[in-house]
């Protein structure tokens, strides 16, 4: 009889049970199926060999370089071997591409962001130019398209062709080019034609521009020359006194029509002529009316004006009661 069988004799046979024709031992099991079969807990300090065929305990997780998405495993850990994590959490990293993935971020962000991003306004720093939805965006650079509804701000700087319709005020303080034209209410009232202006419809609130017929009156002098300018009016007022008057003029635009009213002195006669710039039918210079307060009216139309000499078409009525 062997030491072991001794043993076994020994022993309660429910706790230890030796199989000498198998070379088996059972602790805790009558009919022994390993060389030791074990019911129960097994404790000790330590355990060596491989544990490929153990089951029922969980292995600590193990992470792998190689490509494609892995999930990221979550512990608690700082030291020592990590025997459960928490795996069903959506955050990924894909090695391939360099990406971290998660269903939600929540904290400061660095970096470029694609796809759908809101927070508050601070929150995203860096280049914000390929974020496509921002609640509020600051630091935008590069050259993204951007398609908002209201902006709101301080100043704004364009430098290239700024389009926009439907504006309720424009308050420039430098020059403002309409290539199409300025539309006021319903109808255009500043057209661009050929590099000049055309005003359309009511201009009875524009300044600085001579509206209707220009009038002058002088009381010349006797024995002078009156010049009458034409470039400053169109209607001409002329008070005399006894002696000789010639009457010439200056300027004038072709096809401007021009009056003169010539009222004669109440004592003495004030004698009328006029300059070869005036011409009347049949090239005989009407005598005007003499003394007594009496008006004449003379009427022209300019002809020509240049190198070629001044040509007035004239008329006179004569002889109207003062």
């Amino acid at each position: 009889m062997t030491r072991a069988v001794t043993l076994a004799e020994i022993a309660d046979g429910a706790v230890l049970t030796v199989d000498s024709t198998n070379s088996r031992i059972g602790i805790g099991s009558t009919q022994p199926t390993e060389k030791l079969d074990v019911v129960g807990v097994v404790s000790a300090t330590s355990f060596f060999g491989s544990g490929a065929n153990l089951t029922g305990i969980t292995a600590g997780a193990t992470l792998s370089a190689g490509s494609g998405a892995q999930r990221v495993v979550v512990t608690s850990l700082t030291s020592g071997t990590m025997t459960s994590a928490a795996t069903d959490a959506e955050l990924t990293y894909n090695s391939t591409s360099n990406t971290l993935s998660a269903t939600t971020f929540s904290g400061a962000l660095t970096g470029n962001v694609t796809g759908n991003a809101s927070g508050s306004s601070g929150s995203c720093t860096g280049n914000s130019a390929t974020a496509t939805v921002a609640t509020n965006a600051q630091g935008l650079t590069g050259t993204p398209d951007i398609a908002v509804r209201n902006i709101t701000g301080v100043a704004a700087t364009f430098t290239g062709v700024l389009t926009y319709e439907d504006v309720t005020n424009i308050d420039s303080v430098g020059i403002v080019t309409a290539r199409s034209g300025i539309r006021v209410g319903a109808g255009e009232s500043i057209s661009p034609v050929s590099g000049t202006l055309t005003y359309y419809g009511d201009g009875s609130n524009l300044t600085g521009i001579a509206a209707g017929i220009s009038t002058t009156a002088s009381s010349p002098s006797a024995n002078t020359v009156v010049t009458l300018n034409l470039s400053t009016a169109q209607h001409h007022d002329l008070t005399l006194t006894a002696g000789i008057t010639t009457i010439t003029c200056s300027g004038g635009v072709f096809g401007e029509s021009h009056s003169v009213v010539i009222s004669q002195p109440s004592s003495g006669i004030a004698t009328v002529g006029f300059s070869t710039f005036f011409l009347f039918p049949s090239g005989a210079t009407p005598s005007m009316s003499g003394g007594g307060s009496k008006v004449d009216l003379v009427s022209f139309v300019v002809k020509r004006v240049g190198a070629g000499g001044t040509q007035l078409l004239a008329s006179a009525g004569l002889n109207y009661s003062n």
